[in-house]
């Protein structure tokens, strides 16, 4: 029985449901104002708890039809990796390359890469130069990725500043072949497309036939988007723990900042101060969540079109951080 003081608070409460929903939709309305003066933008579907709030692709393959993820395949490696140490496959992230997967050094490698981390290679602090930028394309022609990546010389301390490269994340992605026995992509469809529902095809291997550990990888948007929950909700999915609560922690934990974004980063996720955590690929490709406003996000973009931090990938940012937090 409602006594005068909760008459009142349920009037007033039903009296704001119109407010916020006009609130609600004055936000999806900036939000498809917004993205449509982006030209590099393909599309977006953002999901607030259970509910899908924006879902458009304005451009691109579409909702339903993979994309070319790019660099968010490293945060994909990287899920792989904490699935990998929680069956016990690799020890810990203290592992080094030389216990773990000894058959991919080649015999001229860098001096001290066998005493490489697992940590190392997941947070970019490998020291070794990068094979990204304008060592890509010498890399990817070359007769041995993973061999070639550690022939780098060692221009930083292991462990001390993040040097992003594809190659330190392919070599990570060939170690978790060898302690595995399995490919990235059977890994990839046992370790999250079976439990989140979702396809993974087959994407770029190297001479060797390693899957590539850092690029290429395909998904739909509506598949970015539950690795997205999965982030958001700890490693959980469909009521199920898919991935270690404990990894999902450790993965969000600032080990490094980046030097170009300035963003932090974990175990191969950046994270924003406003509390977003961050899979981005070249061109504009996001994978995001934001726990406390329990917020999930994927968006993909024109993969051949540059997306720097002062230019398009900012401007992401700033839709993340502007009207989208908003609606947390």
């Amino acid at each position: 029985m409602l006594n005068r003081r909760s008459f009142a608070a349920t009037l007033l409460s039903a009296s704001a449901v119109p407010f916020v929903n006009r609130a609600i939709a004055q936000t999806e309305s900036d939000i498809r104002s917004a993205v449509r003066d982006l030209p590099q933008f393909h599309a977006m579907i953002v999901q607030r708890g259970d509910d899908i709030v924006f879902a458009e692709a304005l451009r691109g393959p579409g909702l339903d039809r993979v994309a070319n993820i790019k660099s968010c395949s490293k945060s994909i490696v990287a899920l792989l990796a904490g699935n990998a140490i929680s069956q016990g496959a690799i020890a810990s992230v203290e592992a080094t390359l030389g216990v773990v997967a000894p058959s991919i050094i080649p015999s001229d490698a860098t001096q001290g890469v066998a005493d490489l981390t697992i940590e190392d290679l997941l947070t970019l602090r490998a020291g070794l130069e990068g094979t990204s930028g304008p060592n890509y394309g010498a890399w990817v022609n070359s007769d041995n990725w993973v061999s070639f990546a550690l022939r780098r010389p060692m221009i930083a301390t292991p462990g001390e500043r993040m040097i992003y490269s594809t190659g330190t994340t392919h070599v990570l992605g060939a170690a978790l072949t060898v302690a595995t026995g399995q490919s990235l992509l059977e890994q990839a469809r046992s370790v999250l497309g079976r439990p989140l529902g979702i396809e993974i095809p087959p994407w770029t291997r190297d001479p060797q036939g390693f899957y590539f550990g850092g690029n290429e990888m395909a998904l739909t948007p509506r598949a970015m988007l539950r690795i997205a929950m999965l982030m958001r909700d700890g490693g959980r999915f469909g009521g199920e723990q898919i991935l270690s609560a404990d990894w999902i922690r450790a993965s969000i934990r600032p080990h490094t900042r980046s030097p170009f974004s300035g963003l932090d980063y974990g175990y191969g996720w950046f994270l924003t101060d406003s509390g977003f955590i961050l899979a981005r690929g070249y061109g504009g490709q996001v994978i995001a969540a934001h726990p406390e406003r329990d917020l999930a996000v994927a968006i993909t973009s024109d993969p051949n079109s540059p997306a720097r931090s002062g230019g398009y990938f900012g401007q992401l940012i700033d839709l993340l951080e502007g009207p989208l937090l908003t609606l947390g």
